[in-house]
């Protein structure tokens, strides 16, 4: 898209719409932002944790000696030394932002607080010095023995061993086995391997004690409110003494929805030496201490009529969790409601084995679910003959199966066309490995994803000043989707204040309360508080300009319009007044509004989802099974777009990672040791610029006329989800050669030759 210099650039699809750039987006690209580990204090220490060598086991001797006598080193902590943290010291389960575990069935974890080792990379040791390199140092002078004993960590091994999690129900409709009375079977398996998050910002806290009972907080934390929270909990505060601040994220996927707890350990440990402390973890440690996408079997029996009607799906899901704490998601959710089918059952199970806890990584569950779903759709629509397009209509549904009430809005059968017509669908043909293009075998394919829209309770403060800028004020993290930009959007095309004068203040807990980012949410949520403490303020400036003696006494505040700080009456274009006169004839400086913001009842009447529909061209190298994206269109179906410069961004980030999940990313386990082999941006391979072709990314733009005012659903998890299938898809139409289990890598081709 071109870069629009106006004070209120225009979308060039819509004519009322405004197309402003990230509002802070030249701050990002000069250095002007400060993320967590920018923040420099007076008399600063830093930490480095030094990791487990095993992935089972206890430690029988710990050598710090060395160590604590080096230079600068101000403490050497581990399980025999580690002080207290009041809230942790009942008898619970390492989870201290949320219910504890059964101890009758999860072993205890708390950092450095046993010598028991529950997986690779367990930290045993934080060293604490004067400076990272002395730090660092001192760390590699720590030596342990230990007793080892056999890590669990193979999936594949221990699938029987799955148990169904508290609060997850099998779930039936119809016939458990309905699908085996279909003239047209299907069973297959698939599975997502170990995924790592892998930002570019590395993770990590600054903790500074001012006084004995209050504490300020520099964190990577995809919730400032939610880690001001854990930390009260456990140190036994007030929240309202810990001050949290992450106005910039360089990336969470998901890593930053919980307080880890060694950044627990940082408060403790900062308390303890008297002084500010700053972790921040290395690439490797990244692998082992803050999530990944949780290594997932899935297995997908399904049935259809000859005329293409779904008759059965089963859907059955194993995945991973760890030995000290029970990890869920919504894996085989979609798969309840996506589509026209009598009988449906899903089953979700985890295995418990000697890895660190997963955590929600982008599009969580469903993207994972989604490659089991929407590969087995493709697949039987080749044994029906039927275009995969074609298949999916005619298994379509306006209402929510699941629950039986109709969306709130669904426009995926315009998707399905406009993202056909894009990628040009019309020039597939059905047949696997029948096209070519310069010596490259060539395919498409397709892939529908979704995933709830929700809103959250938000709260915000707006202040128009008498100068006529506005401020607008929340707490919630901007973890890189631009939230500050959709926010300023909303605030201007509620108040008409231009652009360039408006601010957001957001990423601190000092500001009114926001959720946390994640979910796809925020613009829901937050959105909808901004929107509605601008129109308080709108309300209050008419009721000035209708009032006895005002410029406008006598007539209905419907009269008005409000646009580029101007009040004024349509049919009476000489008639108007600047809102900066109207406060001055008011003796106001300010109008200062706050206020909250939720969903009413009403929306329990519909299920809520935003949707997306993945299209792909790939060439595939017949000698050496490189596989390339050519091309990719990806539609949303997400509600009012409110910011389409940054809505397209989320939608091609969203389309990177599915390019890496397809076809190079995966966590490799040496499952002889319990040891990540390739934790390291060599060996692990993200999507890198060759990669990825030029997106085209569309938006249906259709209000929701049920979930906030502004009519918009979230778009972040939609557009990942449903992108891996599409490549495994289109790959399939090129060569033929079906794989299941991601990532589609060059020697899973050939050894199918």
């Amino acid at each position: 898209m071109t870069e629009n210099k106006t004070n209120s650039p225009v979308d060039p699809v819509r004519s009322d719409r405004v197309a402003p750039d990230r509002v802070d987006g030249r701050m990002k690209v000069t250095g002007g932002a400060k993320y967590f580990a920018d923040f420099e204090l007076p008399n600063m220490a830093y930490c480095v944790i030094v990791g487990s060598e095993i992935g089972r086991g206890s430690i029988t001797s710990l050598d710090t000696k060395k160590a604590r006598n080096a230079p600068g080193v101000l403490g050497v902590f581990t399980h025999e030394n580690m002080p207290s943290i009041p809230g942790w010291d009942a008898p619970v389960g390492d989870k201290a932002d949320g219910p504890p575990p059964k101890p009758d069935t999860l072993e205890k974890y708390r950092i450095l607080n046993s010598p028991k080792i529950l997986f690779d990379g367990q930290p045993i040791a934080i060293v604490v010095a004067d400076s990272y390199e002395r730090a660092t140092y001192a760390a590699s002078l720590v030596k342990a023995t230990y007793t080892k004993q056999a890590a669990r960590t193979d999936l594949d091994k221990h699938l029987a061993e799955g148990i169904a999690p508290d609060r997850s129900e099998d779930y039936m409709r119809g016939k458990a086995d309905g699908y085996r009375t279909a003239p047209v079977t299907l069973e297959a398996n698939y599975t997502i391997p170990v995924e790592v998050h892998n930002p570019m910002e590395l993770h990590g806290i600054l903790a500074h004690w001012t006084d004995a009972n209050t504490l300020m907080i520099y964190a990577k934390t995809q919730g400032v409110n939610a880690t001001q929270q854990t930390i009260a909990q456990a140190f036994k505060l007030d929240p309202n003494n810990i001050r949290v601040h992450t106005e910039f994220m360089g990336g969470g996927f998901g890593m930053g929805l919980r307080t880890w707890p060694q950044e627990t350990a940082v408060v403790a440990i900062a308390k303890k030496v008297d002084r500010p402390v700053k972790l921040v973890v290395t690439r490797s440690q990244m692998f082992q201490l803050v999530g990944h996408r949780p290594c997932t079997v899935q297995t997908i029996q399904m049935g259809a009529d000859t005329n293409g009607k779904l008759v059965g799906i089963a859907h059955a899901a194993t995945a991973e969790t760890a030995s000290y704490e029970d990890f869920t998601e919504a894996t085989v959710n979609m798969t309840k409601f996506l589509y026209d089918c009598p009988n449906v059952s899903t089953r979700y199970r985890i295995v418990r084995l000697d890895r660190g806890v997963p955590i929600w990584m982008r599009g969580p569950g469903e993207a994972t679910g989604a490659f089991a779903l929407e590969s087995a759709m493709d697949e039987m629509a080749y044994k029906l003959g039927i275009d995969p397009i074609e298949f999916r209509l005619r298994n379509y549904t306006e209402t929510d199966p699941e629950h039986n009430r109709p969306y709130s809005s669904k426009y995926l059968r315009e998707a399905y066309q406009r993202g056909a017509e894009a990628i040009g669908w019309s020039n597939r043909q059905n047949q696997p490995g029948s096209q070519q293009e310069d010596g490259w075998l060539t395919g498409y394919g397709m892939s529908t994803g979704t995933f709830n829209a929700f809103r959250w309770e938000a709260s915000a403060r707006v202040l128009l000043n008498a100068d006529g800028s506005l401020r607008v004020q929340s707490a919630v993290t901007d973890i890189g989707p631009g939230t500050g930009t959709a926010l300023t959007v909303i605030a201007h095309n509620v108040l008409g204040v231009p652009l360039d004068r408006i601010k957001v203040e957001y990423g601190d807990t000092s500001l009114p309360k926001a959720p946390t980012q994640g979910g796809s949410a925020i613009v829901s949520a937050v959105g909808s508080a901004v929107f509605d403490v601008c129109t308080l303020i709108k309300n209050e400036l008419v009721k000035l300009a209708i009032k006895d003696g005002g410029p406008f006494a006598g007539r209905k505040a419907d009269e008005l319009t409000l646009s580029d700080g101007i009040l004024s009456i349509e049919k009476e274009p000489g008639k108007k007044v600047a809102v900066t006169d109207l406060m001055k004839s008011n003796n106001l400086t300010v109008i200062d509004k706050k206020g909250d913001s939720k969903g009413g009842p009403d929306l329990q009447k519909y299920s809520i989802y935003s949707f997306s529909v993945h299209f792909v061209k790939v060439r595939v190298n017949p000698l050496t099974g490189v596989v390339r994206v050519a091309n990719a269109v990806s539609v949303a179906d997400s509600g009012r777009i409110v910011s389409p410069k940054t809505a397209a961004s989320q939608m091609i980030g969203g389309v990177t990672g599915g390019i890496g999940m397809a076809l190079t990313e995966e966590a490799v386990i040496d499952h002889r040791f319990g040891r990540f082999v390739n934790n390291n941006l060599g060996d692990y391979h993200v999507a890198v610029h060759a990669d990825v072709p030029a997106i085209e990314t569309i938006m249906i733009d259709k209000p929701d006329p049920h979930i906030n005012p502004m009519g918009a659903k979230g778009m972040g998890e939609i557009a990942l989800i449903g992108f891996a299938p599409a490549v495994a898809n289109a790959v399939f139409n090129a060569t033929g050669k079906r794989v299941r289990d991601l990532p589609i890598t060059p020697d899973k081709l050939l050894r199918m030759s």
